[in-house]
Order: C-alpha cells, then structure tokens, then sequence
C-alpha cells in the first residue's frame, strides 16, 4: 500500500503527521490486540501507548520482509507481555480452586458468542491464563514458543492453557445459562 510506504517512511523521518497517520491506522486493532492481554480497558490503553512507544523506537528494525501491520502486531504482543512481566501481574498458576477440574472441551461453545462477550470472559482469567491462551488460541504460537516468549516450561504452558479453557468453558457455561 502507497499511503503505508508514506506512513512508514515519513515515521523513520520523524515526521509527527505521518506517525499520527501510522498510529491512526492500526490503534483500533491493536487495541483489541491489548484487551485480550490486560484485565480491563485502562491497563489495555496502558499497553497500547507503550506499544507504539515501542513501534515507533523500533521501526527501524522493520525490514519489509512481510506487511507493516504484521510487524506492528508482534510488536505490541512483545509490549503487553513485557508489561505483565514488569507489573509482576503475569505468573503461573496452579491454583486449581479457581476452576473446576475437567476434561478436554470442544471448542464449538465458543462460536454462539461475540467477540466483545468473549474479551470480557478472557479479561476474567488470571493474567497467566491470559497470555498462555491468547499466544497460542489466538496468535498461533506453539508450546515451545510461548515457553520461551514467558520464560516458563513446556508443560506449564500446557498447563496453563488446559486450566484456562476450562476457566473458559465454566465462564460460557454460566453466562448461556443466565
């Protein structure tokens, strides 16, 4: 896209209108981004302003090798887990007081809710939770990735994520039946 490419190269310029116009463009989706990691819409504002921060700091490492918005996203996912690990609010839990113990659950619950309802439900979950569930249901990142991203093990990821579908599922299960 022409406009990007001005966007992008006015920023590396610093020039503050074509950063406004960049930041202008992908703020509403990686705001979204930011509210599946934080617990409500300020530590979500907090993350996105630290984000772009770093964007911006950054931007020269973007190589063009894929699209801008790509590049931006891994960027603020690297931001909001940053800013868990500084607020000391991400940590593996074993707390299993929390959920009911269950089994594997499909995933088909899922589909009768929209996305706003499933944002508040994952906002619910302990921050661990959180980021093990979104770096793997929703960004794609494997096992061994994640434990890498959040300096935990393999089998805590798993962990975390099983726990956290199942923290999920009891949160659908109690909104359809209200």
């Amino acid at each position: 896209m022409a406009q990007e490419k001005a966007w992008l190269e006015g920023s590396l310029k610093g020039d503050r209108r074509a950063q406004r116009s960049l930041y202008d463009a992908y703020k509403v989706p990686m705001f979204r981004l930011c509210l599946r990691y934080a617990r409500d819409h300020a530590e979500a504002e907090d993350m996105l302003q630290e984000g772009f921060i770093r964007v911006f700091r950054d931007l020269t490492q973007y190589r063009g090798d894929g699209p801008l918005g790509g590049w931006i996203r891994k960027a603020m996912i690297h931001a909001a887990l940053q800013y868990l690990r500084r607020e000391r609010k991400f940590q593996v839990t074993d707390d299993l007081e929390t959920i009911a113990e269950t089994h594997e659950q499909s995933e088909h619950i899922f589909d009768q809710l929209d996305a706003k309802v499933l944002t508040r439900m994952i906002q619910q979950m302990p921050p661990g939770y959180r980021a093990v569930f979104n770096l793997y249901v929703v960004e794609g990142f494997t096992h061994p990735e994640i434990a890498e991203q959040l300096d935990i093990s393999v089998g805590a990821s798993k962990s975390q994520l099983f726990k956290a579908k199942a923290m999920l599922k009891s949160l659908v299960e109690k909104t359809m039946a209200v």
